[in-house]
């Protein structure tokens, strides 16, 4: 195990001195929670009154975690299961509400107006965005067909960066360097100049590991830019972001060589890497009761792999458009809120090896009504969203998914007592095949669109000092597309993307947050799930990759002026992966701590991940006579050491 010596000892000194010498204690007031505006909605509004949960991450508690991806920070501090991406680096695949395999295509991902979700079944690459440039992160739970169109069954996770985030901007630069195990290096640095209306926001990043495995070792860069001029009503902005990745690619263990050795790799010479580039323009403005916004982006990405069969590596060109507007005004006594909006989303997929290639298209209009009603508080809410989509592979033969599909929900939320709101809503949601889904499928059976009718209930308790979320969901999921290894192809019986007979998925979702003194703020998300096959060959069974029960609880603690300690347990109970449930993924529970020590404009900090040295792994694709293979270990204990000063 590799470890940077000599960056620790420098940033273990101030620790030691801080442990020494600390800071005398200060008498402090017990800080409020603000009330939380959110922008997943497609424009900015509180979420007190809102007919579905969101849940939302701030860049002060991204920091205080030490968390250094956008993946990570989901997962550590909402709890959300996710699963290492095996394009290596240090990205994830996120599942918000148990779609095992397929999460990414029944759940959308937006960064700053951006879609980053891909047409086939890639991942969205959300570790590629610098962390320190990050404002916020909204999860909106359940889906978000409505406003965001095909695949979003699941949910949306919307990333906003401090300079799409339309706040006042003000000079300002921090830098921030971190060294530990697994030889791991990684700076990241940010700027803001601002001058009247006018500013300019940078941030950059270069991260390096040996990795926690043979062959694992990792390299990746990022640069985000945005300018933008802004007065009382307008404002107009440029971006653009470049992000390259190279890794190493280990790939999976048997259950023996796992239980050996899972530092081992099975591969040591195939590696991957990718370069991506985007770039985009936006206009806001607030005419009257009107605020009108427009969005154009277009983004690029290069892959290129060694794998054990040989070279492979495709690029990627896609661009997505929008264009809404919100009108606020009184319906008689009652306000209206009016949302109307236009998407067009463009994606084309070339092979860097042969002929091949695949696009994706798509083109919506949506509509969106809610009515707060001033005699009793009640919202009432609806919205629909038609949407044409194009898709075609070409790969010796051609093959084309052509449909036009509609969603819809209708939701009410109502103030029962002072601070408790209870909400409900239902909806369609849907989504077509990815372009390798639908050209990898029983020649002799078409593959359907998927349709799900979603149900939602919650409440929402918000206090001076509390804030608890509470939702019951079902999806009853008819169509339902995946991968069917017992399935049959145009090569033979060795699988296939089929429809699958009818699923469900449903549970229970608790998420608070408590300031309960001064000094101490807690955060717990924990949720029960049921993924089932309703009926059919599958029926009862849980779908793979889907844990039923996960538990996430985060504590802050302030002892005294210039010191915090923020740690937190994850806990994931076992999964199956495999349809027959014959296999087991073991439960697992992950601790981390970090202390940190700031003395005027400096933090030093000092973390451990997997402070017990849990041995696990959160992914796997056999089943062999009921043992698991096919295993993707996680890393054990892991100590970063890191210092960040701010300007």
């Amino acid at each position: 195990m590799k470890t940077s010596i000599s960056f620790a000892r420098f940033a273990v000194l101030p620790l030691a001195l801080a442990a020494a010498f600390p800071s005398v204690g200060q008498t402090q007031s017990t800080p409020q929670l603000n009330d939380t505006v959110v922008t997943a909605t497609r424009f900015a509004e509180s979420a007190s009154s809102l007919a579905f949960g969101v849940s939302v991450i701030t860049a002060d508690e991204i920091q205080s975690s030490g968390v250094t991806t956008v993946n990570e920070a989901v997962m550590k501090l909402l709890g959300v299961p996710g699963r290492l991406d095996l394009s290596g680096g240090n990205n994830y695949t996120l599942d918000l509400r148990g779609f095992g395999a397929t999460a990414d295509s029944n759940q959308i991902v937006i960064v700053d107006g951006l879609r980053l979700n891909e047409a086939d079944l890639s991942t969205a690459g959300l570790s590629s965005i610098p962390v320190d440039s990050v404002e916020r992160i909204e999860v909106l739970r359940g889906t978000g067909s409505v406003l965001y169109g095909e695949g979003a069954t699941g949910g949306v996770i919307v990333v906003t960066t401090k300079g799409g985030s339309g706040t006042k901007r003000v000079n300002s630069a921090q830098i921030y360097g971190a060294a530990g195990t697994n030889g791991l290096q990684d700076v990241r640095t940010s700027a803001v100049l601002a001058s009247g209306g006018f500013s300019i926001d940078v941030a950059a990043d270069d991260r390096r590991s040996d990795g926690h495995r043979e062959n694992f070792a990792s390299k990746s860069s990022g640069l985000n830019a945005s300018g933008q001029w802004s007065n009382e009503w307008l404002r107009l902005g440029a971006r653009a972001a470049r992000n390259s990745l190279k890794s190493g690619l280990p790939g999976s263990l048997s259950a023996a060589d796992y239980a050996a050795d899972p530092r081992k790799a099975s591969s040591k010479t195939s590696f991957g890497s990718s370069k991506k580039e985007s770039a985009g323009v936006f206009a806001e403005a607030s005419v009257g009761e009107w605020q009108l916004a427009a969005d154009a982006n277009q983004r690029t990405k290069k892959y290129a792999s060694v794998l054990s069969f040989g070279p492979y590596g495709y690029d990627v060109d896609a661009s997505n458009y929008s264009l809404r507007a919100r009108h606020q005004g009184q319906l008689g006594s009652n306000v209206n809120i009016f949302v109307v909006g236009y998407d067009k989303n463009n994606w084309n997929r070339v092979s860097s090896q042969s002929t091949a290639s695949a696009s994706a298209n798509a083109t919506a209009f949506y509509v969106k009504d809610d009515v707060i009603f001033s005699s009793t508080g009640t919202r009432l809410s609806i919205g629909a969203r038609t949407e044409d989509i194009k898709k075609s592979s070409v790969s010796g033969s051609s093959t084309n998914l052509n449909d036009r599909q509609n969603a819809w929900d209708m939701g009410i939320s109502q103030l029962v007592i002072k601070d408790v709101t209870v909400y409900g809503r239902v909806g369609r949601s849907f989504r077509l095949a990815n372009v390798d889904e639908f050209s990898f499928t029983n020649p002799s059976i078409a593959i359907k669109t998927q349709t799900s009718r979603d149900v939602e209930l919650g409440a929402r308790w918000t206090s001076i000092q509390t804030q608890l979320d509470m939702r019951l969901y079902r999806s009853n999921i008819t169509n339902e597309i995946g991968f069917d290894p017992a399935g049959t192809n145009s090569f033979g019986p060795s699988g296939s993307n089929i429809n699958f007979d009818p699923t469900r998925r449903q549970g229970l979702e608790l998420e608070v947050k408590q300031v309960l003194s001064p000094t101490l703020d807690l955060r717990l998300n924990a949720a029960l799930r049921q993924s089932k096959f309703v009926s059919g060959t599958y029926a009862g069974n849980t779908v793979p990759l889907v844990p039923k029960q996960t538990v996430a609880i985060r504590a802050m603690w302030r002892p005294m002026q210039g010191h915090s300690l923020n740690g937190g347990v994850n806990w994931v109970s076992a999964q199956s992966p495999d349809f027959a449930n014959q296999c087991k993924i073991p439960s697992y529970a992950t601790a981390d701590l970090r202390y940190a020590y700031t003395y005027r404009n400096a933090e030093f900090g000092l973390g451990v991940a997997n402070l017990t040295d849990r041995k696990y792994y959160t992914q796997a694709f056999r089943c062999s006579a009921g043992v698991t293979n096919a295993i993707y270990p996680e890393a054990g204990r892991t100590v970063t050491a890191s210092v960040r000063v701010k300007f």
